[in-house]
């Protein structure tokens, strides 16, 4: 087992919860990928070794202290290598073209985690290191990292910040943990214009706002860069009723959200798509969120965009984003065409 409470926040109910739909009633018939354990070399092409070497020395200790929210048992280290390495196994099913997509069910999450710290939840970053694996490992030239969860990836971000193979997106709320992802932190050096956030000023967000985002914007944006593999950083805490997020996202909207990412790797790159798991913390939302994402990611169950319902129930079409959140992102949305100059002709987004 790891350090994880019980009762908190992110508690080993969540994966729980979703194995048991997975054996229960799944979406979908889906080929299961047995994660491999990342290696040590593996993990230090994003985490410093003594930082690698320091989470190893926790292994069969009842609890050490990451930081406040973050702890380390005597599992820890085992759990986080497979979460990482399940990333990379994901990865290689999709390019060995035994799944047309994938999604990482793992625990712990990672966007969190810096090169020499965890924190957040998380241990080793395991979306910066399947991004690695697809550089260092296949030779690809140009990844797309998006992340949806509720809380900036301050350690993916920080990771690439100088680099441009890999474009990351960010949405999240602020002011909010972990207090980066501002606008104005657009990379570094080559990787000026690669790091793009849209910063969420005020909670409410729901279907139609992050379908205009992703489905849009992001759309728009990933025409021009020309990704070779997507992957997301998948936090269900933007979905309604999370106790940590404040956002609306329906289960539907989640897989409204897929049905657009997959629709966007179709069009850019062969279709390759990897989900992995971030935050969401609602163990309904996170079940139902799931439930469509799978559904939506699938050649088997296309259906049409809903914005509303359960996952078996009806819906309906799903709305613009409200004049307010136009507002609020057009400064953002200016900004992003000084990098990525699109016309209407992209997504269908001027800006």
């Amino acid at each position: 087992r790891d350090a994880s409470p019980k009762h908190g926040p992110s508690r080993p109910q969540r994966i729980l919860t979703l194995n048991h739909l997975l054996e229960t009633g799944p979406p979908v018939p889906f080929l299961t990928v047995e994660p491999r354990a990342a290696s040590e070399a593996e993990l230090e092409w994003v985490h410093e070794r003594g930082y690698v070497a320091f989470v190893k020395s926790t292994a069969g200790r009842e609890r050490v202290v990451l930081d406040p929210d973050t702890s380390a048992g005597p599992k820890t280290y085992e759990t986080a290598r497979l979460a990482a390495g399940g990333v990379m196994s994901a990865v290689e099913a999709v390019l060995e073209e035994r799944a047309a997509n994938a999604f990482a069910l793992v625990r712990p999450p990672g966007h969190h985690a810096e090169a020499g710290f965890g924190k957040g939840f998380c241990i080793f970053n395991n979306v910066a290191v399947g991004a690695e694996y697809l550089i260092r490992r296949h030779g690809l030239k140009r990844v797309l990292i998006a992340d949806f969860d509720v809380h900036h990836g301050n350690g993916t971000q920080h990771h690439f910040y100088e680099r441009d193979d890999v474009l990351y997106f960010s949405t999240h709320r602020v002011p909010f943990y972990p207090g980066t992802g501002r606008v104005s932190e657009l990379g570094e050096g080559a990787g000026r214009g690669f790091n793009l956030n849209v910063p969420l000023a005020a909670p409410g967000a729901g279907d139609a706002e992050f379908l205009f985002v992703y489905g849009k914007v992001l759309a728009a944006v990933a025409s021009r860069f020309r990704p070779e593999f997507i992957l997301v950083s998948a936090g269900f805490d933007i979905g309604a009723g999370d106790p940590l997020g404040g956002m609306s996202v329906t289960g539907p909207g989640f897989g409204a959200l897929a049905a657009a990412f997959r629709e966007m790797a179709e069009e850019v790159c062969g279709g390759r798509l990897v989900y992995v798991l971030e935050g969401g913390y609602n163990l309904k939302t996170l079940v139902e969120g799931v439930f469509e994402t799978l559904a939506r990611l699938s050649e088997k169950l296309p259906s049409p965009v809903r914005a509303s319902g359960g996952p078996k129930g009806p819906g309906r079409a799903a709305v613009g984003p409200s004049e307010a959140f136009l507002r609020q992102v057009g400064p953002v949305l200016k900004l992003f065409g000084e990098f990525w100059p699109v016309s209407s002709g992209d997504s269908g987004v001027l800006f």
